[in-house]
């Protein structure tokens, strides 16, 4: 503990110096815990786990929602096969098919069928009353509304659809977070798609045993329609329709590959240059009986200090970046939310400490290789 005191009050000793390591290192992790988080939101909406009931009824060979078109009696038909529990149709449009930061995705859904398909949805201001009781109101998502500055009783504009905001909404979902759902017969006629045509039926089965099962039943029934359908479990959906948002996201890996080699060589820089300006001090500190180990120890501990300190700043600072913009990608109407972790906030402290003790070991070898002699007389 007192070596530790010591290496703290070192890096006081030069408070410039020490202060321009810890925002470079601070620039480092803010990049990368950056990319962290959008590396793990889109794990979290492209793997498949155990709680995961869901399937996408799609038209088959179709990509964009405005190509897909799917006649909405095949409701009755879905509902009747075994192992489904709930079947909701849905029509979409959205602004934008490609890969986009700032997309609108409106869900056309049937009003007396929303809330029971999914309770979890919780409207935190204004009302699902008045969303039942008029046709041109919408559902709007917290972080849509915090992104356009909307509140209830607003009116917008986007594709071609006005409509009125009768609520703000929460999920566990972040897919509901980030639309805006409206009256399953209005949009289909704002949209000019025509009444009794969906995009897709999203389907809840008994269990997650049965996704496979019932994907295969489904599609097996409308085979020979003239409209057949290709159907898959929800996060494999989003896996295979946002491909380009997937290219996008995976190449940000080189991006925090270079962060970490920028903080890595930052630490050992600023390591290094401590150690040089402070020969003699260390040949003291080993005639008063420090060993050898001890001085690596302390050397060692001011690049865990350094990379701590500002891992810390960078990581926080990243979360709370990611909190206050609510930034989303979207793509082929779907939408991913780039949400901070507690996952990532750890993982970016655990790296920043590694970097900074890795970084630190060759200063910490060159501060006590040189014989005390030599480095009296330097």
């Amino acid at each position: 503990m007192k070596l530790l005191i010591l290496a703290l009050k070192n890096l006081t000793r030069n408070q410039l110096r020490s202060l321009l390591t810890v925002l470079g290192i601070a620039a480092g992790m803010f990049l990368y815990a950056s990319v962290q988080t959008m590396q793990h939101s889109l794990s979290v909406a492209t793997e498949g786990n155990a709680t995961d009931t869901t399937l996408v009824v799609y038209r088959e060979n179709r990509f964009c929602p405005m190509t897909s078109r799917l006649p909405e009696h095949y409701l009755s038909t879905i509902q009747r096969i075994e192992g489904v529990r709930e079947v909701i149709p849905i029509q979409i449009a959205v602004n934008n098919c490609g890969a986009s930061l700032d997309v609108i995705t409106f869900r056309g859904v049937p009003p007396e069928t929303l809330k029971k398909y999914n309770p979890n949805i919780n409207v935190i201001a204004g009302s699902y009353e008045d969303f039942t009781k008029r046709t041109d109101a919408t559902l709007i998502g917290k972080h849509f509304a915090e992104r356009r500055g909307l509140k209830p009783g607003d009116k917008f504009e986007a594709v071609g659809v006005n409509v009125t905001v009768a609520g703000i909404i929460s999920s566990d979902s972040p897919q509901d977070e980030n639309v805006a759902y409206v009256h399953l017969n209005f949009l289909q006629q704002a949209s000019r798609i025509g009444l009794g045509v969906v995009t897709q039926f999203n389907v809840k089965v008994d269990s997650s045993d049965l996704l496979g099962p019932v994907a295969a039943e489904i599609d097996e029934t409308f085979k020979s329609d003239s409209q057949p359908t290709d159907t898959k479990p929800e996060k494999a959906f989003f896996a295979e329709t946002a491909k380009q948002m997937i290219e996008l996201i995976s190449f940000t890996r080189w991006l925090g590959l270079g962060a970490v080699l920028a903080v890595l060589g930052l630490v050992a820089n600023a390591v290094l240059l401590i150690v040089r300006g402070r020969v003699k001090e260390t040949a003291i500190l080993q005639t008063l009986g420090f060993s050898r180990l001890a001085i690596g120890f302390m050397v060692v501990s001011e690049g865990i200090l350094l990379g701590f300190i500002g891992g810390i700043i960078g990581v926080l600072g990243a979360m709370t970046f990611f909190h206050i913009k609510s930034f989303t990608l979207g793509n082929e109407g779907l939408t991913l939310a780039l949400s901070p972790s507690q996952e990532v906030l750890i993982s970016g402290l655990i790296v920043a400490i590694a970097l900074g003790l890795v970084a630190s070991i060759y200063p910490a070898w060159k501060a006590t290789s040189q014989p005390l002699t030599q480095s009296l007389n330097s």
